[in-house]
């Protein structure tokens, strides 16, 4: 029987897969890790139904996730497919579920806020060591939701929230079309700031802040000015408040195209990119401490709960 897991993130933006087998110290040992940018929350926050086309790109991937999956040969038990806030908001999820289940053999599993929490926070700790003692706080930026889950390094969970807020569904709720002007950002802030102020006492006393998933791994590597993506350079790196506020306003000042001729940049993510730093940045000013940026996410927390699952 093979000991290979798949875990599958189907977000708002993003579709990811992690293929990887147990290591020797109860980890993970990555064999693949793939995302594509299909935006299928392409419209949802307006509409309530996930679009045509979005779901057709998104089945697009699914089927080459599919051969990856038979070249690995993990078979379909060992396969978990998660998706979250656009299947989660949207109306017609069941062509959405029938068209995954046929093409990866599983069932798409819609998550809620508070799964997708718990498997963020267990798979960011997984990646980075946390030697501080004190209150632990994972930030996972998504397209659709943002989720702050507040713990020990133990792993255990005190407080965990979902909020509507996320960079698809930013930019899409204020049209913010690059240059933003500055009454839309004014607009996207004040709203920002609205959901984040009943959730201040989790914000509060952080002692180490990790930050996850694209949108933060993708401004690290533009903070670093990498002229290309380097896994190695972004994962561990720190991202300060300073830093997230300059490259808030220089991202803001650009065209959607010229931000996707930055060097690091992945072209799908380019014209979402600046509302998730507005989200980044909101979020630092309460904090008051520097982010850690981890690689690992709820993909690693799948794949966990697949391997402690036999």
């Amino acid at each position: 029987m093979s000991h290979r897991v798949a875990a599958i993130d189907c977000g708002t933006n993003s579709f990811r897969l992690l293929v990887a087998e147990p290591g020797a110290d109860g980890g993970l040992v990555e064999l693949t890790r793939e995302l594509r940018i299909v935006r299928l929350g392409q419209g949802v926050d307006a509409t309530g139904e996930l679009h045509p086309e979005a779901l057709a790109r998104t089945f697009t991937a699914a089927e080459d996730y599919a051969d990856q999956l038979r070249a690995y040969g993990v078979p379909p038990e060992r396969r978990r497919l998660v998706a979250t806030s656009a299947a989660r908001d949207a109306r017609n999820t069941a062509a959405f579920v029938a068209g995954m289940e046929a093409r990866l053999g599983v069932r798409p599993e819609v998550i809620t806020g508070a799964e997708e929490a718990r498997l963020s926070f267990v798979g960011a700790l997984s990646g980075v060591r946390v030697a501080d003692a004190g209150p632990v706080l994972v930030m996972d930026i998504g397209g659709g939701s943002t989720e702050l889950v507040r713990g020990e390094a133990s792993g255990a969970i005190a407080q965990a929230v979902s909020l509507d807020i996320g960079s698809v569904r930013l930019t899409e709720r204020f049209g913010l079309v690059g240059p933003w002007a500055a009454e839309s950002r004014a607009a996207a802030t004040a709203y920002v700031d609205g959901l984040l102020a009943p959730v201040g006492d989790l914000l509060e006393g952080v002692v180490t802040w990790i930050g996850v998933a694209g949108t933060v791994t993708t401004v690290s590597a533009l903070v670093q000015g990498l002229a290309a993506y380097d896994r190695a350079r972004v994962h561990g790196s720190t991202v300060g408040a300073a830093e997230l506020a300059r490259l808030l306003d220089r991202l803001a000042g650009l065209t959607a195209a010229q931000i996707r001729g930055l060097g690091a940049m992945e072209p799908g993510r380019a014209d979402v990119i600046t509302a998730g730093t507005l989200i980044a940045d909101r979020i630092a000013r309460r904090v008051t401490r520097s982010m850690l940026v981890s690689e690992s996410d709820i993909l690693d927390g799948v794949a966990l709960d697949l391997l402690a699952g036999g």
